[in-house]
């Protein structure tokens, strides 16, 4: 986003905290706000009738949440919920899409960070139809750690499981394997990352998928760090 587009909106952004698990739009709802994490993690998730909450894409402080509202005010496709607790700015949905209208760099902006995220949601559904459990766990820790910048990622195995789509058994036994292999340590609602490159290897094409798309349309990459195992 250029500078001019930030002064632009820079007066109509208010600080929200994020506390974890916070619905922040449910699906079908008017999406009355707009938010850009500044830390932690905004999961867009699935609702199934049987209970189970399936995750379709998660968002950080590379990207934001509920764009296409300000671009044609369309009802939410999915719920957005907080994953991990952080912060952010937001701003009324409506005072952003009066924003647009005077800027054409500010459209264009929002139109890229939409691409970006119906090509994360499309390899996401691909993913969930194709990989196995455990290279897509991988995938997820990996996702989780670039946008958190740190090893120690807040995840119960139930969470794990509900976004995954799986049984908690699954996650159970997956994570298990890993802790033996030394790549990751479990300890009740944490999950340390101890080998981060034999994770990634771990993980399905998709990471490197997710992330080339990011890469590509707004110029986003990981800060990946060396902190592995010899």
């Amino acid at each position: 986003m250029s500078s001019e587009d930030g002064n632009l909106l820079r007066p109509h952004l208010t600080p929200q905290q994020l506390t974890f698990g916070s619905v922040l739009y449910r699906t079908e709802q008017r999406i009355d706000r707009v938010y850009f994490p500044t830390a932690g993690i905004i999961s867009l998730v699935v609702a199934l009738s049987d209970g189970y909450m399936v995750e379709a894409g998660m968002f950080g402080k590379n990207s934001l949440v509920g764009a296409g509202s300000a671009l044609d005010g369309r009802l939410a496709l999915n719920e957005a919920i907080v994953q991990a607790a952080g912060s952010g700015l937001t701003i009324n949905a409506e005072v952003l899409g009066n924003l647009v209208s005077e800027s054409d760099t500010l459209r264009a902006a929002l139109m890229r960070h939409e691409l970006v995220s119906y090509a994360l949601t499309q390899q996401v559904a691909a993913c969930n139809a194709r990989h196995e459990v455990e290279e897509r766990l991988c995938r997820w820790l990996m996702q989780t750690r670039d946008l958190l910048e740190s090893d120690t990622l807040p995840l119960t195995q139930q969470f794990l499981a509900q976004m995954l789509g799986v049984q908690r058994t699954s996650v159970t036994l997956i994570a298990r394997r890993l802790q033996e292999s030394g790549l990751i340590k479990y300890r009740r609602g944490h999950i340390e990352v101890l080998d981060p490159v034999h994770l990634q290897e771990g993980a399905c094409e998709c990471y490197q998928t997710i992330n080339h798309h990011f890469e590509r349309l707004i110029g986003w990459r990981p800060n990946h760090r060396t902190n592995h195992r010899e």
